[in-house]
């Protein structure tokens, strides 16, 4: 199926709220909706971090999550994969709910360690800088939970050396080849998008390996074209961009909006977004009782 490419929308994150695009889900009958549309534009996979509703804060406890999860499973065929990366701590319980508590099909995995930064280019500052701590064993201790469950390991990576770093994962015999792959650009503290970037990361990945590209903001859709002529598939949302058309400061209106302009990248590509079934086969998903 080479010419099919799988969507993925990631609805939320951890670091975008309403403030700064009102259509950023944060109740269950939010992402539900949210997820029900960017299905019917094309997505095969959503990607989810969970929202309190009052606040916005990010949490995937499970009274928080359940009922995005379920609203999910009984309206919509998607593919559902959950953050390990709710925040930027070694923290296995708080990260951990999500995989612990349900049976995704895919939840992300980071393999190493990077800053994590945001700038406010207006003031001319840095508004977080920090380190997102992934260290081995975490990813270890994350992996075998993926493992035990069955459920695929997508290896978000910042930079190439953490693709090396899945080598020890393999070794330690918690994962296991085909791997999926998400190559991640434009967070500052991480790898920047230029098509030498994207040549590098691909050489490095191991044979048989599947992978799409994530461009934060305004890498989201020179990333996604990117992709599409080069055999990988598409990750873009209100997790990773607020805009439609950020040469324009136009706004999405929703992930959803996103996930239609990516239809017509794909297209332009010559492929077709792929269906959550057909995304099963084509990311190697474990099969299941």
């Amino acid at each position: 199926m080479a010419d099919k490419l799988v969507i993925t929308a990631a609805l939320a994150g951890s670091w975008t709220y309403k403030d700064s695009n009102p259509n950023i889900p944060y109740a269950a009958k939010e992402f539900i909706e949210e997820a029900v549309r960017c299905r019917e534009e094309g997505a095969a996979v959503v990607h989810i971090h969970a929202r309190k509703p009052d606040t916005g804060e990010p949490t995937m406890e499970r009274e928080y999550l359940a009922p995005i999860y379920e609203g999910i499973r009984e309206k919509t065929d998607l593919l559902i994969n959950l953050t390990t990366g709710i925040n930027l701590k070694p923290d296995i319980l708080s990260r951990g709910h999500g995989i612990r508590d349900f049976d995704p099909e895919l939840a992300s995995l980071n393999p190493g360690t990077m800053n994590f930064c945001l700038y406010n280019f207006r003031e001319e500052e840095f508004t977080l800088d920090e380190p997102y701590l992934n260290p081995i064993s975490l990813s270890v201790e994350f992996a075998k939970i993926m493992k035990e469950k069955r459920i695929k390991p997508e290896m978000e990576c910042f930079d190439i050396g953490h693709v090396s770093n899945t080598s020890w994962l393999e070794r330690k015999g918690v994962v296991e080849r085909p791997m999926h792959f998400s190559i991640v650009f434009g967070v500052i503290g991480g790898i920047q998008f230029n098509l030498e970037n994207l040549i590098a990361f691909k050489s490095s990945l191991p044979p048989g390996s599947t992978w799409q590209a994530i461009g934060v903001a305004g890498s989201c859709f020179p990333a996604a074209m990117a992709a599409a002529i080069s055999g990988g598939h598409i990750r873009c949302g209100l997790e990773d961009n607020i805009y439609i058309d950020i040469a324009h400061k136009v706004k999405a209106k929703g992930s959803w909006d996103q996930v239609q302009k990516c239809v017509s990248i794909a297209r332009m590509a010559g492929r077709e977004p792929a269906t959550p079934e057909e995304a099963r086969k084509i990311l190697n998903l474990p099969k299941r009782d």
